[in-house]
């Protein structure tokens, strides 16, 4: 084996973090470490140092040692240039470079040292793969969230239900003149309802989020339940304590007010939310493209409960639609109406109800809404020039507050900018371009920048995120009508795109 072990140590031999390579007992990776502060008596100025059975490669940082353990069999240029990698790795976590940053920037620079080193040898990866990697989602991270918060959810309505029930005996108890029953437990059940709240839809609202919902209905009426949110779990709490024992039993229920509308939404207001995430290769390759939608309507008049919103489609891609269960699918599929299969049944008023979804997955390079090229070329010195530019895919978009973030490379680097379409600024090790506004009048721009002394890897992965009131999907509502007489119904609509995820790697 080569690399037997990596180091951050103080100068009087203290190992502050430290990453072991081999099979190799930890008395003997200690009495490794505890051996090279006396080495390094008598002013030594190199970077390595050798024994009878190790080599230790070094190179100091500020009050600081980045220590490689090595065979002597060990090529002495390749420890070198790891160790290069290394000493710019510490500085890419640690703001400061002082014992306590890097303590508490322990487990970043482990998992860090693990991408450059497996099983003792070097892998080939340069500074900007490190980030990426160590940055990288966990599919099984993400899994177990999504299941956390399903399950809290549930159990936040449970405890609602419950808590709604508990104030309907103590009335009940107050209007007989018993005293009220304060200790219950909570039961698991949920109040009856011609649907149960974890419908199919769910899966997609937990991706694209909407407007908690709230019940404004009489308590005698019978209506559907579809898309139902209940509150987070701050406010629930603060309600169980105000329904407490300290409460007069005679307190008047308390009643749900459905938040008002804003000013420009009208009685039918539909909401077409869209979330992508792409990740590009530098040759402008998309590596994975996946687009996910959402349609939510929200009534706020009685008369208008029970309608058919008319969804013209004409998108040509493989787009995967998927109408509410509640919803007549037949009706969508024939003539694009979004209707309920049981004309008797009304919506629900006052919240926002997803009706209908949709999703397209594909490789195609011609998806991706922004194309972004970053070419960087070395230049003189040991610098990079790095030529940017971007260009709008698909004319029907408008694409607000585009910024791009563009890493830099760690250290005392020096930054000149030649030439720019909007604003930039820099941050850290970050350089954020600023475009307002990207349409078909104004679908491309560059921009042209020097870093010294930098490596072309340095400026990736890059970042884009956007606002829009346009969709990537060509769905759009074109009419609402009554479900009766096919009257015409006034309505507003908006539009939201952005980007989850938008790398080019």
């Amino acid at each position: 084996m080569v690399l037997i072990a990596a180091t951050v140590c103080t100068k009087s031999g203290k190992a502050l973090v430290s990453r072991q390579f081999v099979e190799m007992t930890k008395a003997r990776i200690e009495g490794l470490l505890a051996a090279f502060p006396k080495l390094m008596t008598g002013g030594r100025q190199h970077t390595f140092v050798e024994t009878e059975s190790v080599r230790y490669v070094y190179q100091p940082l500020d009050k600081l040692y980045m220590l490689l353990i090595t065979t002597k069999a060990s090529n002495i240029l390749e420890d070198l240039e790891t160790l290069r990698l290394f000493s710019r790795v510490v500085p890419e976590y640690c703001t400061q470079l002082t014992e306590a940053e890097v303590l508490n920037q322990a487990f970043n620079l482990l998992f860090a040292f693990d991408e450059i080193v497996a099983l003792g040898y070097r892998e080939s990866v340069n500074l900007a793969q490190v980030r990426s990697f160590v940055e990288m989602d966990s599919h099984e991270e993400k899994i177990y969230q999504a299941v956390r918060q399903t399950q809290e959810r549930e159990a936040a309505n449970r405890m609602r239900e419950r808590a709604k029930e508990l104030q309907r005996e103590r009335l009940e108890a107050a209007k007989r003149g018993a005293p009220p029953r304060s200790q219950m437990s909570f039961g698991s059940g949920f109040g009856s309802s011609s649907m149960s709240s974890s419908a199919s839809i769910e899966p997609v609202a937990e991706k694209v989020p909407s407007t908690p919902a709230r019940d404004t209905r009489p308590a005698g009426r019978s209506a559907m339940k579809l898309g139902s949110r209940g509150t987070d779990t701050e406010s629930f709490v603060s309600r169980l304590r105000s329904e407490g024992d300290a409460v007069p039993a005679a307190a008047a229920p308390a009643t749900d007010h459905a938040k008002p509308p804003p000013s420009d939404h009208k009685d039918v207001h539909l909401r077409f939310e869209e979330r992508l995430s792409l990740v590009a290769g530098r040759d402008g390759d998309v590596q994975n493209f996946e687009l996910s939608g959402l349609l939510t309507l929200r009534i706020s008049n009685e008369q208008f409960a029970r309608i058919h919103v008319h969804v013209d489609n004409k998108d040509t891609r493989p787009l995967q639609l998927q109408t509410h269960p509640n919803v007549d699918k037949e009706a969508f599929r024939s003539s694009g109406v979004i209707g309920l299969k049981q004309s008797q049944r009304a919506f629900p008023l006052h919240s926002d109800v997803g009706v209908l979804k949709w999703r397209l997955n594909a490789n195609d390079d011609k998806l991706a809404p922004l194309s972004v090229n970053c070419w960087p070329s070395e230049g003189a010195g040991g610098g990079c020039d790095i030529n940017i530019e971007y260009e709008l895919e698909h004319d029907h978009l408008t694409l607000n507050d585009v910024n791009i973030h563009i890493p830099l490379p760690s250290g005392n680097t020096q930054v000149v900018v030649h030439q720019w379409e909007g604003s930039y600024a820099q941050k850290g090790r970050t350089l954020i371009w600023s475009i307002p506004i990207i349409n078909k009048q104004q679908k491309s721009g560059s921009l042209e920048f020097t870093v010294a002394p930098a490596v072309p890897n340095d400026f990736f992965p890059l970042t884009v995120m956007w606002t829009s009131d346009t969709s990537l999907a060509l769905l759009k509502a074109v009419k609402v009508t009554q479900a009766e007489d096919n009257s015409p119904v006034d309505f507003s609509q908006e539009i939201s795109f952005h980007p989850d995820k938008y790398e080019i790697v």
